[in-house]
């Protein structure tokens, strides 16, 4: 006994010594960094360490000639920094070494690169924003599966199933666009299909939310335990993009092919219709069954699940649910805000991931429902939300014509979602909006991303491109990424450049005819705007209006019949002035009684026969 004694405490001595001395060690110096100029930062990458006590970097900068360096800044374990250089010595060559430490010292420095930053083209900016996002699912996927972390800041086994499905779809894009190798992203997407396959999953419906070690759930709320419908069409909506991307015939794109085949066909739609019921259910817990009792109707991100119900080739759904379950009840808007018509959903269309989720695949252009155009209603929706922004009814600090987008983000006091319901609107900004809508409303979108890099890039720019939200009213800015903003961010940009997510989604052949089954015919609705007009020019006046009636300074160069009507921040329409009235041509002033209205901020809408909408502000006091 007391010779095993001595080998065991001989064992541990040693262990101790050999842990000791690598504590001990100071780090090797850093490999492989990489600068990068952008127009107003420099991103800087290296091959992270090996050994296991390093416990950050120290980056250093040189910008007279690389004669000496100094101490920029330091960054954790992540192989990744960002030099925020603005406007100072545009074209200026910086020239960076970084070293490892640990608490043993810190290491000799790395090889010396050098960048410039150069102003950048809209095209420049569109790559280079999706690029960083790109990394968050890239560089950031769980080790194990592959697949996206729900959030930055947050417990790093948590892996989010939609998040994941949108993921899968920045992958793509950076296979297709060279920011890694096609046999780069097969092996990801092997990793990520094979996890899915001995996953967690529930009458072949995955959970919201996983363990990226061994695929068990992890319960999102206290009966969301069980499968989640919502989350797992966005989970298939990617993978079968990447089963049309991945078309090589060879031994391990078949075979993943073959594996996406396999989990899209094990999906049990028709389960989830509950005792086969008219309409689909968002959950399902073996241990509380349906307790959750959210029965997917009306207009929000769920439309794509609809759509592939039907489309299952092994457990597919009665198209007829499209009407029963989705389109039922309270599904038609026909409000207009801003002079945008929204045809379906929520007051002012809702947080803008409603525009988003479902169609980073589904392409919405050139088709319709009963109800609407949905790629027209998309950009209603946006354009709706930047109006609102530019009208800012509740003066919010930042607001206005390149600066708007409100959706489901973090924000100061937590995640939340946020709309133009003046009760949703606490100031709280998240670039996934705007940018998400590329595809809608390019011009718009990209005046944000403009603003968002050039004028709040110095606090708003992180490694993985712009952090989730900020709130100027409040001096904060989010620390954190979410995979589920993060990842329409590149999808959507790139089916505004490529439509290369689109096309992909579409190919599949169980879409068309599902597409066909629910009641789309083609539409050729025009999304554009109607020609700007100048034969009319109006004017409030005096604004505020203070004595309860409105007076219209109006200019036309020819006769018209107009129209005008008052609504309010929410978008009701509180009073008609006119309509149907002709004015002949030249300068008039009329004035109208207005009823008895609260004082604040109201919107005049002036109608053309040709269908556009003048917008004024009428402050009533």
């Amino acid at each position: 006994m007391r010779m095993f004694a001595r080998i065991r405490y001989a064992c541990l001595f040693y262990a101790l010594f050999v842990l000791g001395s690598a504590q001990a060690q100071v780090p090797s110096a850093p490999q492989g960094l990489e600068a990068v100029g952008y127009e107003k930062h420099v991103a800087l990458s290296w091959k992270p360490n090996t050994e296991a006590n390093v416990t950050g970097y120290k980056i250093y900068r040189s910008v007279n000639g690389g004669a000496s360096f100094a101490f920029l800044k330091q960054v954790g374990k992540e192989a990744l920094a960002v030099d925020w250089t603005g406007d100072e010595a545009e074209g200026l060559v910086r020239h960076y070494r970084v070293t490892a430490f640990s608490a043993a010292g810190e290491s000799g420095f790395s090889t010396v690169d050098s960048a410039q930053c150069l102003p950048m083209t809209d095209e420049e900016l569109l790559e280079m924003t999706q690029r960083a996002t790109f990394r968050y699912f890239w560089d950031y996927g769980h080790p194990v599966s592959g697949m996206a972390r729900e959030r930055s800041n947050g417990d790093a086994n948590i892996v989010t199933t939609g998040g994941s499905g949108f993921g899968i779809m920045a992958i793509l894009v950076g296979a297709e666009r060279g920011w890694v190798s096609r046999t780069e992203a097969l092996n990801r997407l092997i990793q990520i299909a094979s996890f899915l396959q001995f996953a967690d999953r529930f009458h072949g419906v995955f959970p919201h939310w996983m363990n990226g070690t061994n695929g068990n759930v992890i319960p999102f709320s206290q009966f969301d335990d069980g499968g989640d419908l919502v989350e797992t069409a966005f989970l298939i909506q990617g993978l079968l993009a990447a089963r049309q991307y991945f078309n090589q015939d060879n031994p391990l794109e078949n075979a993943l092919r073959d594996v996406i085949t396999g989990l899209w066909e094990e999906v049990e739609w028709d389960w989830y219709r509950r005792n086969n019921s008219g309409v689909l259910y968002w959950h399902w817990s073996p241990n509380y069954g349906w307790q959750m009792n959210f029965p997917l109707r009306g207009f929000y991100e769920a439309q794509l699940v609809y759509i592939l119900a039907a489309a299952s080739p092994t457990h597919s759904v009665p198209a007829s649910l499209y009407q029963t379950g989705w389109t039922s009840g309270n599904y038609a808007n026909n409000s207009t805000h801003f002079g945008y018509k929204i045809y379906c959903g929520p007051f002012g269309g809702g947080p803008l991931f409603f525009a988003h989720y479902s169609y980073l695949g589904f392409d919405p252009r050139g088709k319709r429902d009963a109800f609407c155009n949905y790629f027209v209603r998309n950009r209603n929706h946006s354009l709706i939300q930047q109006a609102y922004a530019i009208a800012n009814p509740e003066q919010h600090a930042g607001y206005g014509a390149d600066c708007w987008g409100l959706t489901s983000s973090d924000g100061p006091n937590g995640y939340s979602a946020h709309d133009i319901w003046p009760t949703n609107d606490h100031g709280t900004i998240a670039p996934t909006a705007a940018l998400s809508s590329m595809a809608y409303t390019p011009e718009e979108s990209m005046a944000a991303l403009r603003h968002f890099y050039r004028v709040r890039g110095e606090k708003l720019w992180g490694v993985d491109g712009f952090y989730d939200a900020f709130n100027l009213n409040q001096n904060w800015i989010a620390p954190s990424y979410l995979a589920i903003d993060q990842g329409p961010i590149v999808g959507m940009i790139e089916n505004y450049r490529t439509g290369l997510l689109w096309n992909l989604f579409m190919q599949n052949p169980e879409i068309a005819p599902a597409l066909t089954a629910v009641g789309f015919v083609p539409d050729n609705t025009p999304v554009s705007e109607p020609e700007a007009d100048h034969s009319l020019d109006i004017t409030v006046t005096p604004n505020p209006v203070v004595d309860g009636v409105v007076s219209l300074d109006i200019h036309l160069t020819e006769a018209q019949v107009l129209s005008a009507r008052l609504r309010d921040v929410r978008g009701k329409m509180v009073q008609e002035l006119f309509s149907a009235v002709p004015f002949p041509a030249g300068d008039i002033r009329q004035s109208w009684p207005l009823k008895e209205l609260s004082s604040g901020l109201y919107f005049l809408e002036i109608i053309q026969p040709s269908g556009r909408v003048i917008i004024q502000k009428v402050i009533l006091h």
